[in-house]
């Protein structure tokens, strides 16, 4: 890795499909494994309802932050070819899955076309990804809402998150 161009993402994870928690960690290891990524944190995983369409599996919800000299699309990419190798195919919205690897933040850049939203939309709406952040990286400054993520109130959202498990990715 190149530490002059190195850039730090956040990556959202989820998994209610086949084996849950070992589609997370082959996810984190596929990440890992890419000479162009470093992990940096990993949070503890989340047993959460699902969010969107509620009639399927809980998921397994965590969140990683990882140093990369990919730029914006090329992670972006990079994610979506991860999914694929891990069984992710095309379904309805919000349905079923096997992973989903949501790029969260890309540094503090605010991006947006066609294809791709950063920040992700709807962060701040969702508790399965506000408190596994939290565990990782508390102070990080949202870039839209000049808010830090610990500083996001839950008591306004839906609650969704089951219980944290003793396992961090």
């Amino acid at each position: 890795m190149n530490a002059e161009i190195s850039v730090t993402a956040y990556i959202a994870l989820g998994s209610n499909k086949g084996n849950r928690q070992e589609n997370l960690k082959k996810a984190v290891e596929l990440i890992e494994s890419d000479e162009n990524c470093k992990v940096i944190k990993k949070s503890f995983i989340y047993e959460t309802k699902p969010f969107g369409y509620l009639e399927q599996n809980n998921f397994l919800n965590a969140v990683l932050s990882v140093e990369t000299d990919f730029d914006l699309k090329e992670f972006f990419h990079f994610l979506k070819k991860t999914e694929k190798k891990l069984g992710r195919t095309k379904n309805e919205k919000w349905g079923p899955r096997e992973i989903d690897l949501d790029l969260l933040f890309y540094d503090e850049l605010i991006y947006s076309d066609a294809e791709l939203k950063v920040p992700h939309t709807g962060i701040t709406e969702r508790d399965f990804v506000i408190v596994p952040f939290c565990d990782i990286c508390p102070d990080f400054i949202h870039p839209e809402k000049k808010l830090k993520i610990s500083q996001i109130d839950l008591n306004k959202l839906e609650k969704n998150i089951i219980s944290k498990t003793e396992h961090k990715l």
